[in-house]
């Protein structure tokens, strides 16, 4: 299936779309990748979801990428005797250490790591930012703080720290044993949430050895203010703007998310924009105009992919609102600003053969205007630095590792094809030409650039480019 666009869909399952039939609509609808939120599924469903996937790509022949998300650690104040109090601004409140039901004056705060890293001037914003808070003193066993917005609190709502980073890592224990299985499974990707320092992604990598890619979630300004160095030590990156809008001022996320979606496309690492992108179409059938120049505003700015949550997940609509979604980045693809902005973002490329065989190949696709680039990728490294350049071409992915193609699905512009290996040099051509008119990107006569490493089957070393026909056979011509 030949998608009409470039930007990929990543989509969320959930009640409303767990089943094989709707798995298989949303693929159809132009979902690219599904999301598996480790907050809500089991070990069970999260294995029937995966196995509902791969039944769905083994009928249409497309690799099919999955992400799974871990929850990471889930700040939250204990329980009240009233289950909810109201408070004033100007008011004291206090979070402590003590295990007894809270009241107007206090409540259990059931986190030390909070309570020993928490300073005076550090605020704290309870229930996605409806009450606020300053803290005024701290002990290490309780913060004494300042009610600055908001009247009320309630049982187990979450807490946020903008200003405070922990002394704990990104992984809970409820995430070491879902990796664990997540890890035993065709999983492609895995989210980890809540990323603060570089130093968050170690334990993680570790645990995986290669097996997955690793994506960051940065919603927390301290990885906002280390972007670069986690960047550098993850496989891709999402914006995730829910808890990023609550840690940081509103009006701060969409240049954040400019800077982000800059500097992971520099680095040439794929990034996803996710959080609210049809948020009304949990329940209506058509998106708001401000939401549609949202998802709009994502794809101009060159994101790998746009992703889905509750909209798929749970919403009336999971199949409207994919389709919705590829309408949009379909048209705003078309645009007529759109070549130039996605140009004028064009990282220089890096003094590497693979980066410099990448942007040639580009430019000669756009100057002899050729039907596709077709690069051969083993790793995924070649398939990621021909995505890096943007090209206007369309690019052609051939793996022989399934694992590969299926993690390049989350990527820009890259149509994947499992593949066997290569013979030689000219099977190599031959098998080139007759996937790019098999796929439809080229009819006989037509040409198309190859990139590949010779010696064959040697990783990441990218370093041909050749020019072929495709004959009338659909293989290779002159």
């Amino acid at each position: 299936m030949k998608r009409g666009r470039k930007v990929k869909i990543l989509a969320t399952l959930g009640p409303s779309s767990s089943t094989e039939d709707i798995i298989g609509k949303l693929h159809d609808a132009g979902a690219d990748a599904f999301r598996i939120n480790m907050s809500h599924a089991s070990h069970d469903l999260m294995r029937e979801l995966i196995k509902r996937i791969r039944n769905v790509e083994a009928r249409v022949g497309r690799p099919i990428g999955i992400l799974a998300d871990l929850q990471g650690p889930k700040l939250r104040v204990g329980s009240f005797a009233d289950e909810a109090v109201e408070l004033e601004p100007g008011q004291s409140f206090t979070f402590d250490n003590r295990e007894v039901p809270g009241d107007a004056t206090r409540v259990h705060l059931p986190h030390p790591e909070i309570l020993e890293a928490v300073e005076p001037g550090h605020r704290l914003l309870v229930d996605d930012g409806r009450l606020a808070l300053v803290a005024e003193e701290t002990d290490g066993n309780s913060i004494t703080a300042r009610v600055v917005s908001g009247s009320k609190i309630s049982n187990k709502k979450g807490v946020s720290l903008p200003d405070t980073t922990l002394g704990v890592g990104a992984l809970t224990e409820k995430d070491r044993v879902d990796l664990d299985a997540i890890l035993k499974e065709d999983v492609d990707w895995v989210a980890l949430s809540f990323i603060q320092r570089p130093d968050d992604l170690a334990e993680v990598r570790k645990i995986a050895r290669g097996r997955v890619g690793l994506l960051s979630k940065i919603e927390k300004p301290q990885a906002v203010e280390r972007l670069d160095e986690i960047i550098e030590l993850s496989d891709a990156i999402m914006v995730a703007r829910g808890d990023l809008g609550v840690e940081m001022p509103l009006e701060a996320v969409p240049g954040i998310q400019k800077q982000i979606t800059r500097a992971a496309r520099r680095a040439g690492k794929p990034v996803v924009v996710a959080t609210q992108m049809l948020e009304s179409m949990i329940s209506a059938p058509v998106p708001t105009r401000a939401e549609v120049s949202d998802v709009a505003t994502a794809v101009f700015e060159g994101a790998d992919a746009v992703m889905l949550s509750a909209e798929s997940a749970a919403g009336d609509y999971p199949v409207e609102a994919v389709e919705t979604m590829s309408r949009i980045a379909e048209k705003v693809e078309l645009d007529t600003n759109y070549p130039g902005i996605i140009n004028s973002q064009r990282p220089e490329a890096e003094a590497t053969g693979s980066d410099a065989i990448s942007a040639a190949a580009r430019q000669i696709a756009q100057t002899l205007e050729l039907s596709a680039i077709v690069c051969y990728t083993s790793s995924g490294t070649t398939g990621l630095r021909a995505s890096r350049e943007r090209p206007s071409t369309p690019v052609i992915a051939l793996s022989p590792v399934v694992q590969t193609a299926r993690r390049l699905a989350l990527v820009w512009g890259l149509h994947c094809v499992v593949t066997e290996d290569a013979i030689d040099l000219d099977d190599m051509v031959d098998r080139a030409c007759r996937i790019a008119f098999r796929e439809q990107f080229g009819k006989p006569g037509d040409r198309v650039i190859i990139t590949a490493g010779v010696p064959l089957r040697t990783p990441g070393a990218t370093n041909m480019l050749r020019i072929a026909y495709i004959g009338s056979d659909g293989l290779s011509g002159i």
